[in-house]
Parts: structure tokens; C-alpha cells; sequence
């Protein structure tokens, strides 16, 4: 019953980071089309739980019926309504209120669907971090840390939905734009920390080298840089978009200059760094199938950056050099923690009191006892 209980969390673990990137995928393909301010209101878009679809819901009709709070386009200005009302012949601003949280007042129906998804895909995310937070409630006298991170997550996608609403009211303000790709990130985290140490109270012991620790260590931090440094970018091609509409897109990375520079540079520490560590597990007896794959996307990744600093900031190829980052970041730091974790075999012995060790955890003796069991009546 224990085993079938923590496989099923496993399953709601896995659940939910799969929604996680593909909220970081839809924000990425919202940066690249520029639709960041498709719907000008939160949570809600335009007014409506159902944004809409063509331009002639959006606009001021006489004679017709407005639900409180939907948004009209009028002279360039997005107006709401103060209340549910039937219009008169002409405009009467008297059953509107001017929209002034920002000036942003164009309704365009594919950036407003891509945001809208965007949107939705981060409100599904919610159901399943709350159900691993109310589970992992069975943990507590067993493995602290594991409420302790599962109601870590759920603060983190709060802040990050918050986060969000002051993105939207800020009309994309920069900053929080980094801010909030950190965010995404911090509940990867927490979500394969959940993993792992979920799965190892399922004892699925690895032989590892710790002395890949260290290095593993670093590649996580210098991918945060990377990703900080090229959220930066970003935000810098986002401002010559706007500024230049569209045009002249070769030149716009001269423009931007150092940042770029440095963050194009930084990728030849990384791939030292991860060129190394990948050597490094070639060597071993059993390698790990998982440092394959992270160098494999890590080059990967470098080659969608060419793409974009070559071709002119290909749209398309936008969204994938995000998410490969993320993905990145993901493998590297579950590998981390992998091997910051004492296998479950050696917990008898070990006498660290870290976060890391599960030093005496009630659920290890539980399953031993379990497995006890089975075997005497075998």
C-alpha cells in the first residue's frame, strides 16, 4: 500500500513538471510573437473567462448589452464597464471607466489566444502542485522535507501567478519578465527535489562517483548565469522589436552589443564545463544514461543559439532555445542532487544530520519492514 502510494505521487511529481515546461514553452512562443499583452487584464482576458475572437466583440456597438467588467476598444483607449447595461445610440462614458493601469489598448485575437493559453496552461499547473501538497501531508512523521518542499511549491507558483498580474500591469516591465523565468525555474526545483526524494524512499539505489558533485554543482550555477544573461537579451530584442517594428533584425544584435557578447561567450565555459563532466561519466563502469542526454541538449541548445545570432533572430527558433535552457537547467540539477544524496542502502551507517541524508526516516523502515514481511512469507 505504502509503495503504490509514493508511485502514485511520483506520478502527480512527474505530472505537473511536464506542465510546468510546457507553461515555460507557451511564455517563450508569448515572447517570441510578442503577445505578452494580449490580454490587457488578469486574471481575466479583455474581461472575459472566454477571451474573444474577433474584433467586433471588442468594440462599442449601440443598442447591445456589455456585462460589468467587459473591456471595449474606443479612440485608442480600452474602456470597461462599470456595470451590466444595454447601450444608448452613442457612447456614454458615464457607463464606462477609463482602463489606466497601463496603455496598452490594441486587440489583436492570435496574440490574445497564445497569452489566453499561456494563462491556462499556468492555472492547470495549480490542481496538480495542490494535490502534492495535500498528499505529501502522509509524509510528515516520515520525511519532513517532503511537505516542507511540496508547500514550497505551491508558494512559489503563487508568486509566480502573482508575479504574472504585475507583469501584465506593468506592460511587460523588464525585470520581472528575468524575475519570472527565475520563478518557473525555482519550482523545477522544488519539483525534482520532490522527485528524487520521493524515489528514494522507493530505494532506487545508483553507485555514483561523488566526485562529480562539484562540477555538477557548477554547471548548475553557471546555466543560471547563462539563462539570466540571456533573458537580458531577450528583453533588449523585445525593445528593438517595438522600437524598429520589425525591421532590420540582422543588425539587431550589433546594437545590443556587450550583453550579447558576453552571453554568446559564456556558452564556451559551459561547454567545457559539461564537456567534462560527460568524459567524466564515460569513464565509469555504469555510466549515467541522463548525462548523455544533458550533453546532447546542451549542444542542442548551442545550436539554436547559432541559429538566432546567424539568421537573423529566427522567431521559431526562439521558444526552443528557451526551452532546451530550461531543460538543461533541469537535468543538471537533478543530477546535482542526485548526487548530494547518500544512497538508501548506506543510511544505516551514515551519521550526517544534512537535509540531504535520510538519516533514520521512518518510511525507509517502514519499507524494510514491509519487505520483511514478504519475505517470511515467502
Amino acid at each position: 500500500m505504502l509503495r503504490l502510494r509514493a508511485r502514485w505521487f511520483v506520478r502527480l511529481i512527474i505530472l505537473e513538471l511536464v506542465l510546468i515546461y510546457l507553461v515555460i514553452l507557451a511564455g517563450s512562443i508569448v515572447r517570441a510573437t510578442g503577445s505578452g499583452m494580449g490580454c490587457p487584464d488578469w486574471p481575466k482576458c479583455f474581461g472575459y473567462i472566454i477571451p474573444p475572437t474577433h474584433n467586433e466583440e471588442v468594440i462599442f456597438h449601440p443598442n447591445q448589452r456589455y456585462n460589468k467588467g467587459v473591456f471595449i476598444v474606443h479612440n485608442d483607449a480600452l474602456y470597461r464597464a462599470k456595470r451590466t447595461f444595454t447601450t444608448s445610440s452613442t457612447f456614454q462614458e458615464t457607463d464606462w471607466e477609463k482602463y489606466t493601469v497601463h496603455d496598452y489598448a490594441i486587440f489583436n485575437p492570435v496574440h490574445t489566444w497564445i497569452e489566453y493559453i499561456n494563462r491556462l496552461l499556468g492555472a492547470l499547473s495549480g490542481i496538480p502542485m495542490l494535490l502534492i501538497a495535500f498528499f505529501s501531508l502522509s509524509y510528515w512523521k516520515r520525511l519532513k522535507i517532503i511537505p516542507i518542499l511540496a508547500f514550497t511549491g505551491v508558494f512559489l507558483l503563487a508568486f509566480v501567478a502573482w508575479l504574472g498580474k504585475k507583469v501584465v500591469d506593468g506592460n511587460l516591465i523588464p525585470h520581472s519578465i528575468t524575475i519570472h523565468m527565475l520563478g518557473a525555474l525555482s519550482i523545477v526545483s522544488v519539483l525534482l527535489a520532490l522527485l528524487l526524494f520521493t524515489r528514494k524512499t522507493l530505494k532506487y539505489d545508483l553507485t555514483l562517483d561523488r566526485s562529480l558533485r562539484h562540477w555538477l554543482g557548477a554547471a548548475v550555477l553557471l546555466t543560471i548565469i547563462q539563462i539570466i544573461l540571456g533573458t537580458q537579451v531577450r528583453e533588449q530584442v523585445d525593445h528593438l522589436n517595438k522600437e524598429l517594428m520589425g525591421l532590420n533584425r540582422e543588425t539587431w544584435l550589433n546594437i545590443i552589443g556587450l550583453n550579447f557578447y558576453v552571453h554568446r561567450s559564456f556558452s564556451i565555459i559551459i561547454l567545457l564545463v559539461n564537456g567534462f563532466i560527460f568524459m567524466r561519466n564515460r569513464s565509469f563502469k555504469k555510466p549515467l544514461p541522463l548525462i548523455n542526454f544533458m550533453m546532447a541538449t546542451l549542444i542542442t541548445e548551442i545550436l539554436a543559439g547559432i541559429v538566432l545570432a546567424y539568421f537573423a533572430l529566427p522567431a521559431v527558433a526562439q521558444p526552443v532555445h528557451m526551452v532546451l535552457a530550461a531543460l538543461l537547467y533541469g537535468m543538471q540539477f537533478y543530477l546535482w542532487l542526485l548526487h548530494m544524496i547518500e544512497r538508501v542502502s548506506d543510511l544505516e551507517t551514515s551519521t550526517s544530520n544534512t537535509i540531504f541524508i535520510f538519516q533514520n526516516s521512518g518510511i525507509i523502515s517502514e519499507l524494510q519492514s514491509a519487505d520483511k514481511v514478504t519475505s517470511e512469507k515467502k
